[in-house]
């Protein structure tokens, strides 16, 4: 079952990265990245009210747990490495092709089986190895394809931005499954729609003091911001995407380097929308960099099994 709804937030997550490149064309970032918390939180505030004040969601995966400050205090932390992820993601997407982005962010499963050595002492089989060796070499190839469009990974800035943020987003990952584990399975046991609802309210103050202090005094020498109604997608295709993500890890059995991997995969859908829809070029080389990314997530998924 949490394998099923693995794909299912990997196809969600593949639309709310298409959505997200439309919102940033010729658009400033942090307004974006503000009405996405907004309209994020608006979708889980009336689960928040509804679970609080009356039993209608009760025994529901939609009813959200309560907890005093030893519960929210993991789920600030949890806000700030999500936001610290999207901001220097959200810049680097603006800037970059999608076909490019996508394959970059599918090595995260390699990030997070590499944390989870370093945090958790957890060794790779030969076949991981071999998985981790193609995202390595897909991520070469990718630099060697990309000069052709200009794109110098070594010293494009919003290169290394699409990278500090898929890196943050594995840690992130890696504090999921802390987060919504058991006890008895090494973590600490946080509802699922708990934190997801709070971790997008706190997302959002945290990003209007950053409007207001970053972007307000310099809004008429910065990229001006237009409205565009794909801005309202990027929350609802993210929110649930997020939803299946957090309830598939507090299922018994899940494991979050499966689910990471299987999540990746919405590269499928952002590559073909850049291809199709925003009309992107170098595509048969990006495809065979794509390729080995994928091919080295299904040798993770046989180590891991």
């Amino acid at each position: 079952m949490w394998l099923l709804l693995a794909f299912l937030s990997a196809a969600l997550l593949g639309f709310y990265d298409s959505f997200k490149k439309k919102s940033l064309q010729g658009n400033a970032v942090i307004p974006v990245l503000l009405l996405n918390t907004v309209f994020s939180s608006l979708i889980f505030t009336p689960l928040i009210i509804l679970s609080s004040t009356t039993s209608v969601l009760d025994d529901s995966i939609f009813h959200v747990g309560s907890g005093g400050w030893e519960m929210h205090k993991w789920i600030i932390l949890k806000s700030l490495l999500v936001l610290l992820s999207w901001i220097f993601g959200y810049f680097g997407i603006k800037h970059l092709p999608l076909t490019i982005v996508g394959p970059i962010n599918a090595t995260r499963p390699v990030m997070v089986l590499v944390g989870a050595m370093l945090v958790y002492g957890e060794t790779l089989n030969g076949w991981q190895w071999i998985g981790v060796l193609l995202a390595v070499i897909s991520f070469f190839m990718l630099s060697l394809s990309s000069k052709s469009e200009g794109i110098n990974f070594a010293h494009n800035r919003w290169i290394w931005f699409i990278v500090i943020g898929a890196v943050l987003g594995a840690v992130s990952g890696l504090f999921d499954k802390y987060l919504l584990a058991t006890p008895g399975n090494g973590g600490i046991g946080l509802d699922h729609t708990a934190v997801q609802a709070w971790y997008n309210i706190y997302q959002m103050l945290m990003m209007l003091i950053i409007l207001l202090v970053l972007w307000w005094p310099r809004r008429k020498q910065n990229t001006p911001f237009h409205w565009n109604w794909t801005i309202i997608g990027i929350s609802v295709f993210l929110c649930a995407a997020d939803f299946v993500y957090f309830y598939a890890l507090s299922l018994p059995g899940s494991m979050i380097s499966i689910v990471s991997m299987v999540r990746r995969s919405s590269v499928i859908v952002s590559f073909l929308f850049g291809a199709l829809v925003f009309h992107e070029h170098n595509l048969k080389s990006k495809a065979i960099d794509l390729a080995f990314v994928l091919l080295g997530m299904v040798f993770l998924y046989i180590g891991s099994k």
